[in-house]
């Protein structure tokens, strides 16, 4: 039986050793590529890549033929001929088993030379990646269109070219014994706040598992409190997003393979936020901000109101109004609470169904179902008129908040409002409210309090909350904890108009 290749062992200075142990790695993987040749003729050597992964062209162009011309001496020294002969921008020497499979897996070709104990990685790697375009959960009528895309290469470049300081800092791991996904760290040393620096490092050096498929694999393992419904990261497709962010002193994870950047620490009032808030005029961003507000209650409590009035408390209800209710519930075999399950949970299934189907039918089975199923609802009296304009005024309100995931969120704890409104009515509605904020001010992302800066209250940083104050104003920086870099921009920035002479 085949011996276990030890792949921390250093590599031999026998080349058909190496050989051996690296084609018994790589057994049965048709697309790893031996390639053997002759160093000017004399010195055996050998190519090793990955078929998909490497540039064919440049092994092609700027390894083999110059190394297979050229002229070798009896004093030759194979590390001087490598970087003279071969024109690549990057040449790393590779001295273990594990080292050059790194390499090799990383898309980068090692060549193994006869009488050396130590390979060379050439930075050759190569393989079909998205072009930059608009994200398409996050667009904006003003601001940036360009999007993070799979391959962390670009999503790093998309960052730089944002912030052109040499302070960006960016920190390197990988996690995930089969995967070895690449992780990054972005940071501006001396805006970043030390403790979430150091908290997010130890968090991601603690896992331990097989692979790291996206960000939202790694953001279940780094979250304060996996088991909330909110989330307790800003996951963004947009460099502007996490520019601001770095800016304002937090972190940014990048994961290769997730177009998703995780920025922490967030707060919930952050997940209410969207990008063009900052980039229209201050007064029209705060007037929307509201008004997101506003509908992000209509999307949690409006169901459960409906079903608290209607069963229980109908006294509060006009009277032009409630007779309007009855008369179109007179035919409704269905208590209203069963009813508004009924719907929302169609809304639903009608709502992922869009979201699953291809594109070109996805939008249209989502609309025409909606009111198909609806009209043909009322007609059969399975459900009343307000019940629809109920749940279709909060499938509505629920698009307007800028983040999917806090938008899963209220999807989520609609349903539980809607149950202690029909078990309990507004007694049951006033308890659910009181367990969520209760749970929100217990929760941290990262050391920092969920719903600041409301709770705990600072004052200072209120100016981008309930309304968003003009650029002038933004002074100082959010304090999240400890000693921190406040001030982002001179006093007195306000401009002054020019007054003509009288």
């Amino acid at each position: 039986m085949e011996q276990p290749v030890d792949e921390q062992a250093l590599l031999s200075n026998k080349l058909s050793d190496n050989e051996k142990k690296f084609r018994s790695i790589y057994k049965n993987c048709s697309d790893v590529i031996f390639r053997s040749f002759y160093i000017g003729e004399q010195v055996k050597a050998l190519l090793i890549y990955i078929e998909g992964l490497s540039n064919i062209e440049e092994i092609d162009d700027s390894v083999l033929t110059p190394l297979i011309n050229a002229s070798v001496g009896e004093d030759y020294l194979i590390d001087t001929l490598i970087h003279k002969e071969i024109s690549t921008s990057s040449v790393k020497e590779v001295n273990t088993f594990a080292d050059s499979i790194k390499e090799i897996s990383a898309g980068n070709p090692v060549i193994l030379v006869d009488q050396q104990i130590s390979g060379f990685a050439l930075g050759l790697s190569k393989w079909a990646k998205r072009s930059v375009d608009e994200p398409k959960a996050e667009t904006v009528v003003r601001g940036p269109r360009e999007g993070f895309i799979e391959t962390i290469g670009v999503n790093t470049s998309l960052l730089r070219r944002r912030i052109r300081s040499p302070k960006l800092k960016m920190k390197s791991v990988e996690v995930g014994e089969y995967t070895k996904t690449r992780i990054k760290l972005a940071y501006v040393d001396g805006i970043v706040d030390e403790t979430v620096l150091k908290e997010t490092e130890t968090r991601i050096n603690r896992i331990d598992v097989d692979s790291i498929l996206d960000s939202g694999v790694l953001e279940e393992f780094i979250e304060d409190n996996p088991n909330s419904p909110f989330p307790q990261t800003l996951a963004t497709e947009r460099p502007d997003v996490v520019t601001a962010g770095l800016l304002e002193g937090r972190v940014a994870v990048l994961v290769d393979g997730s177009p998703y950047v995780l920025v922490v620490p967030t707060t919930f009032y952050s997940l209410l936020q969207a990008s063009e808030d900052y980039y229209g005029r201050y007064l029209i961003g705060t007037a929307i901000r509201w008004m997101r507000y506003l509908f992000l209650l209509i999307s949690l409590f409006l169901p459960s109101l409906y079903v608290a009035l209607v069963t229980y408390h109908q006294e509060m209800i006009p009277t032009t109004l409630l007779f309007s209710i009855a008369a179109s519930r007179a035919q409704v075999p269905f208590p209203a609470l069963i009813e508004a399950l009924m719907m929302e949970i169609t809304f639903e299934a009608l709502r992922e169904a869009g979201l699953r189907l291809p594109k070109q039918v996805g939008s249209a089975v989502s609309i025409v179902g909606a009111l198909v199923i609806g009209e043909a609802a009322v007609s059969a009296g399975i459900v009343s008129a307000p019940m629809i304009i109920v749940v279709a005024l909060t499938g509505v309100a629920s698009f307007t908040i800028p983040r999917y995931s806090a938008s899963n969120s209220i999807r989520m704890l609609r349903f539980p409002m809607i149950l202690l409104a029909g078990t309990l009515g507004l007694l049951g509605i006033i308890m659910g409210i009181i367990v969520i904020i209760i749970h929100m001010a217990s929760l941290r992302s990262f050391g920092v309090p969920y719903l600041s800066p409301m709770a705990p209250m600072q004052w200072g940083d209120m100016k981008d909350v309930l309304m968003r104050a003009p650029w002038w104003k933004f002074n100082t920086r959010p304090h999240f904890s400890g000693n921190y870099n406040k001030y982002r921009q001179t006093d007195n920035q306000k401009p002054s108009p020019i007054r003509g002479e009288e």
